[in-house]
């Protein structure tokens, strides 16, 4: 549910000059192809490795851009890649390399971003602008890099490919050759027993035990006592079951973390022998690629970053061997081209109510010190032209839905509204939610569109835990912006991941259209089709905290009065308020 908190955090708008000099040197001379070969990876979805940090998406180095970049953490070997939609016969690619570029590296090909062969390899690059003339094929294309050039991390102002889509390359060479990819080893800990130097239980932190590190659910975590153990060493371990060849561990770490920590094995959980170390972690997510053999595997640390002690939300085991437990799939991403497959348009007649077969009226008082009473539906209909009306208005006497005091006979709610959710009706993970809305506007209003795990309802699991996706809220205080917002527990309240959006008049004025792309990379949050704030979510789990939005999630409509943001109406404030609702519909 929209929460209490400041207007959103402010997109942060990078501007870098560069001067990039164009160098065109003819490497491998190909046959002509059949159709001309055009420039197909731009504006296509792209992931990385990793990312330095938030400004910096594996989505810069495929937007056409020269003046935005990728940077990769700083570490080898690193990688980024675009997905072209449909396999493709690739003829060059172009890097144009930041100065922070990669020495040695190869151009990868994919039919499934699983499986790569190799198109092109060096180990004496000198960076600057690259055209490669290449021949392959794939969906999937990547630069993977294994040693780079500076102690930085690799940096790409563009990554183009260019071919043609749905063709075959002519007689490849050099040979392909498959290149090993850590994406092929097992999950090795999940639902794996694990025990720990001390736990947490308390009203901060409940039921924080090991197994919440290795349950792949990034909403739970395990953390050191906070009466003992906010000390040094702290350390947690599991036990795989049988003897493993470990290649990596991923540790996604909460805001208390280690500065200080060793990655062991051990054959039987006494003597532990490390295969990373370091002293200046980072926090966030830490990918981190290993050699070693053991049954049980530790992070041990040695100097918190904080006054407070050691915590995980995730630390995945990745590699062969063990007694390797399968985890429920992830929800497959939406099919391409989306199609329909759940929507309302709100077209009944005047004083039609919601339809009881879609929407569920929420009843009571609201949350965040709102005022109004939620009623069931006496402030919901049809307008008879198409859309749905919420109308929050300001009570005199009891009815309309306000319930009287039984003792004192007065009205025991000052103003009424309403909220719907489709929540035992419809639930739904990744796609794309769009609505077309009239809000309300004026001092002390706070209209919304938004989603909220199912979880909520299914196993009453707190807020924020059960994450939340504000597509548009609205305070009457700000008549020129709408705020979208996503909420975890590592981002929440007023320091939730969002932006707003500001148009020259006032939201109230006129319907816009409001919507999020959704789906297991990240989101894209659009008004009238323009972009208001891009999560990518790779750079969020390393900057921000987990992602927590592989499940299910339902729809909510409200039209609230007061609360800790939009702060209570005036004397200027006019009611009744009217929301309305051309149409809700969902694309998967």
């Amino acid at each position: 549910m929209p929460s209490s908190r400041s207007p959103g955090r402010q997109r942060l708008a990078l501007f870098v000059a560069a001067a990039v000099t164009l160098i065109t040197s003819c490497l491998v001379v190909v046959p002509a192809m059949a159709a001309a070969p055009v420039l197909l990876s731009q504006g296509k979805p792209a992931t990385a490795s990793s990312s330095e940090v938030a400004v910096f998406p594996a989505s810069s180095a495929v937007d056409g851009n020269l003046g935005t970049r990728w940077s990769s953490a700083f570490s080898d070997p690193q990688w980024i890649q675009v997905d072209l939609g449909a396999t493709a016969a690739i003829t060059q690619v172009v890097l144009n390399w930041e100065s922070a570029y990669g020495k040695a590296f190869q151009v990868q090909t994919s039919p499934d971003a699983t499986t790569w062969t190799s198109i092109y390899s060096t180990t004496t690059s000198t960076g600057g602008a690259q055209t490669l003339n290449v021949t392959g094929s794939g969906r999937y294309v990547r630069v993977y890099g294994t040693q780079r050039s500076s102690q930085w991390g690799y940096s790409l102002w563009e990554f183009q490919v260019f071919g043609t889509i749905g063709t075959t390359p002519p007689d490849p060479t050099p040979t392909p050759t498959p290149t090993p990819d850590p994406s092929g080893d097992k999950l090795l800990s999940y639902g794996k027993p694990g025990s720990a130097s001390t736990s947490q239980n308390d009203q901060n932190c409940g039921n924080c035990l090991p197994a919440r590190a290795f349950d792949r659910d990034p909403a739970t975590r395990w953390a050191t006592s906070s009466t003992t153990g906010w000390v040094d060493p702290g350390w947690i371990s599991v036990d795989l079951g049988a003897t493993a060849q470990i290649k990596k561990v991923v540790l996604q770490w909460d805001p208390a973390y280690a500065k200080a920590f060793q990655i062991q094995v051990s054959p039987d959980g006494n003597a532990w022998t490390p295969i990373y170390s370091t002293t200046t972690g980072t926090g966030f997510k830490q990918t981190l690629n290993v050699t070693g053999s053991g049954r049980y595997v530790r992070m041990y640390g040695t100097q918190r970053a904080t006054p407070y002690g050691y915590s995980l939300w995730e630390f995945q085991v990745w590699g062969t061997g063990g007694a390797p437990i399968t985890p429920p799939p992830l929800p497959p991403d939406p099919a391409v081209p989306p199609r329909l497959v759940w929507s309302d348009e709100f077209n009944g007649a005047a004083g039609t109510k919601p339809d009881a077969a879609k929407w569920k009226p929420e009843t009571g008082p609201g949350v965040n010190n709102e005022l109004q009473y939620y009623t069931n539906n006496d402030n919901a209909s049809m307008d008879g032209a198409g859309s749905l009306v919420m109308e929050a208005r300001k009570q005199v006497t009891a009815g309309s839905g306000c319930p009287r005091d039984p003792l004192s006979g007065s009205t025991t709610c000052q103003y009424t509204s309403s909220r719907l959710n489709t929540y035992g009706k419809f639930t739904f993970t990744y796609g794309r939610v769009e609505a077309r809305i009239k809000p309300s506007g004026t001092k002390g209003i706070w209209p919304a569109f938004w989603l909220l795990g199912a979880d909520f309802f299914d196993q009453n699991r707190p807020w924020p835990y059960v994450g939340e996706i504000d597509i548009m809220e609205h305070v009457g205080k700000e008549p020129h912006n709408v705020y979208s917002t996503i909420h975890a527990p590592a981002y929440f309240g007023g320091g939730g991941f969002g932006s707003p959006y500001t148009i020259a008049g006032n939201f109230n004025d006129a319907f816009h259209v409001f919507a999020v792309d959704w789906n297991s990379k990240g989101m894209r949050f659009t008004v009238d089709g323009n972009l208001i704030h891009e999560v990518n979510r790779e750079t969020l789990e390393a900057t921000r905290g987990p992602w927590v939005f592989d499940h299910p999630f339902f729809i909510i409509l409200n039209n609230a009065v007061g609360g800790d943001w939009p702060g209570p109406p005036d004397a200027t404030t006019v009611f009744p308020q009217r929301m309305l609702v051309d149409y809700v519909r969902v694309y998967q």
